[in-house]
């Protein structure tokens, strides 16, 4: 391990923000030293990550602003926030159109931001978020928010990240929900209809009541909540019902979330010298009328 290493593993243990987000650059873009800094965090007592996801249009961003300043009456360490934003096409680097919503806590010494691009990840995901959330969980932070980047119901992912999940919808999505019933609807802790000041809020969120999947075969832990996140109004509610969630979450189901957390890094490990490209170069060499793809796959 080198000096430079150390110095960000030490900084870091002390809360700087700096170190952070070098330490993020490093392991996002899997630079020299990024996994001894993996190996080498100590993270404190466990640090509840809170996922916030949703379709495209729901009020993500602007929700997530108003959590921010109420669980910041809450918080004595800080809050930490990863927003994953889709990929350009061009350089595969992250728009960071989410962060321009969150402007007002940009100064604010008490909050980390960090934008994260998909980078062609399927799922809502970047594909080093879970290291990164190791990383913010190390720097001590109460609370660490992770806003998927909305894509419907591919972003199952987020539930086997989070400690509690936010499915956040409006008004006019009750034709989404038949659509997404079979995916992103079975992750969610506590639905959030958002832009409530609309017209049909209280009918749908009766509805999506009725209509939401049982967990456990019970639905009574599961909560609906309105919101105006432009207006800061249900916010206090909405923070109230995370930290009673946290608060009686069961030891099984932390096992479980770490293991699917295991799972995972595990699977990117043994997957890492694996390359689309050169995939499609071998393919490309093989001729297209006898080609077999079954026979080709069993040679890796």
């Amino acid at each position: 391990m080198t000096g430079e290493i150390q110095g960000i593993l030490s900084e870091l243990q002390a809360g700087d923000k700096k170190a952070l987000a070098r330490a993020i650059t490093l392991v996002e873009n899997d630079l020299p030293g990024y996994e001894d800094i993996l190996l080498n965090l100590e993270s404190p007592a466990h640090t509840p990550i809170i996922g916030i996801t949703g379709p495209p249009g729901a009020g993500k961003s602007t929700l997530v602003n108003s959590l921010i300043s109420v669980l910041l009456q809450k918080s004595i360490k800080g809050i930490g926030v990863i927003s994953i934003d889709p990929s350009s096409p061009i350089n595969n680097g992250a728009i960071l159109g989410d962060r321009v919503r969150m402007n007002e806590h940009f100064n604010n010494k008490q909050v980390f931001i960090r934008s994260l691009a998909t980078r062609g990840t399927l799922g809502g995901l970047s594909a080093k978020t879970i290291e990164i959330t190791e990383l913010m969980r190390s720097a001590g932070f109460d609370y660490i928010l992770v806003e998927t980047a909305g894509v419907g119901q591919s972003e199952v992912e987020i539930a086997g990240l989070a400690d509690i999940t936010l499915l956040v919808l409006t008004p006019e999505a009750g034709d989404e929900i038949q659509a997404m019933k079979s995916g992103i609807m079975e992750i969610a802790d506590i639905f959030v209809v958002n832009k409530a000041d609309r017209d049909g809020a209280d009918e749908f969120s009766k509805n999506l009541y009725q209509t939401m999947p049982l967990k456990s075969g019970k639905n009574k832990d599961i909560e609906v909540i309105k919101t105006v996140a432009t207006q800061n109004e249900g916010i206090e509610n909405l923070a109230n019902s995370i930290n009673k969630h946290l608060q009686h979450k069961q030891p099984s189901e932390k096992s479980k979330l770490l293991a699917e957390k295991a799972y995972r890094l595990i699977l990117k490990k043994r997957m890492e010298d694996i390359s689309k490209e050169k995939l499609k170069q071998e393919i490309e060499k093989e001729p297209g009328n006898s080609f077999n793809l079954s026979r080709f796959v069993s040679t890796y």
